[in-house]
């Protein structure tokens, strides 16, 4: 009875927090104690999940497969390896998990170094979402280069099955939701690496598989070698934002037509569409201060800060952030399941949720943003 007070207790206080209340004394909240604080994130008991989690979170199926995955999902690329700070890592993955996001998204050699991201995902799992783990879709990565010699890169059946092992001991799971091949191999016959995505949904150590980078040929016969297979291609996971649409010259009407799903990521363009680099300044902690960050200094420049600034007054118009009006702008696609967020800080997950508020454009504002970037 005093365990299921306690939860009772802390549940109350939980949905207290959440609503802002970062600065209060215990007499005038819900929560009694310091303790009950700590029972909630977990530093003296295990945490506990937001109970209406699955309430606002819209959830899109993918392709014509059975399975759904959240509008929003977050990606653990950058934030979550070994030279960034738990704590922080931890905090958006439960804040994520509160908020309905159910998806996350890892890869063999996300870090730096290579490996920690899903070791450091492996610790979240182990200290808090253990319990969850059926409500969860957790999807891992192989295809760029992870250790040295002929077998740690590209799409062979030796390198995909070996690395998915070493994931999985990493992680601490038995299996994993989603596995991709990451990137197509010019040499290895695709045959051979969709067969050992084949095996290995088989073999028990994922339940879908999806393909990343491909372009729309080669996914459309990677998806008929698949159907082939019985292992139907279920995700293609490209990159994909209002500075970056290739995806739009074939590969979207592709995927409509093979019934594959598609999670976009980097739909933020590494942070350069957010209000984080309006001022022309290089904010410290940003990607694009970061030596092993993809997004750099020469990327960010005048003519593309100019359209950024056009597109966050649009925005502005729209009531939205200029991260949630592109995320937005991604998600209009039919074939669009999912868009994949990375994040430094948990306030970035709550605004790119807050995309859910506002999915539709008029006629005129989709206009008015094409005609900002073919400026």
């Amino acid at each position: 009875m005093l365990f299921e007070e306690r939860s009772r207790r802390a549940l109350k206080c939980k949905s207290w927090l959440s609503d802002k209340h970062l600065s209060f004394d215990y007499a005038a909240s819900p929560c009694s104690s310091a303790q009950d604080v700590d029972y909630i994130f977990g530093a003296t008991m295990n945490y506990l999940p937001n109970e209406s989690r699955y309430t606002s979170m819209r959830y899109n199926r993918s392709g014509r497969s059975g399975l759904k995955l959240p509008a929003v999902s977050l990606g653990l690329w950058h934030n979550f390896g070994g030279v960034d700070t738990f704590s922080n890592s931890r905090a958006m993955v439960l804040r994520a998990f509160d908020l309905g996001i159910t998806h996350l998204d890892l890869a063999n050699n996300y870090g730096p170094p290579p490996g920690s991201a899903e070791e450091t995902f492996g610790q979240i799992i182990e200290k808090d979402l253990r319990p969850f783990r059926d409500e969860l879709i957790i999807s891992s990565k192989a295809g760029y280069t992870m250790w040295d010699g002929p077998y740690g890169d590209w799409g062979s059946r030796k390198y995909l099955v070996s690395s998915l092992d070493q994931s999985l001991k990493r992680m601490g799971l038995e299996y994993v939701d989603i596995f991709y091949h990451h990137r197509p191999d010019p040499e290895t016959p695709l045959e051979e690496t969709m067969q050992a995505l084949d095996y290995i949904v088989r073999s028990g150590r994922t339940l879908y598989v999806g393909i990343s980078n491909y372009p729309a040929e080669k996914a459309r016969e990677a998806a008929k070698i698949l159907r082939q297979l019985g292992t139907p291609c279920l995700i293609h996971q490209p990159s994909y934002s209002m500075f970056n649409r290739w995806v739009e010259d074939g590969l979207l009407a592709t995927l409509k037509e093979e019934g594959v799903g598609c999670i976009a990521f980097s739909p933020l363009a590494q942070g350069l569409l957010t209000d984080k680099y309006l001022g022309g300044n290089i904010p410290e902690g940003s990607r694009a201060s970061k030596a092993h960050g993809f997004l750099k200094p020469v990327n960010i420049t005048d003519e593309k800060l100019d359209k950024v600034r056009q597109l966050n007054e649009l925005a502005q118009s729209r009531e939205q952030t200029l991260a949630q009006m592109a995320l937005a702008w991604v998600l209009r696609h039919e074939v669009m399941t999912s868009v994949l967020i990375g994040a430094s800080k948990v306030e970035q997950i709550e605004d790119a949720v807050g995309t859910l508020n506002h999915l539709d454009f008029t006629s005129s504002e989709l206009e008015q943003i094409e005609a900002i970037l073919n400026r």
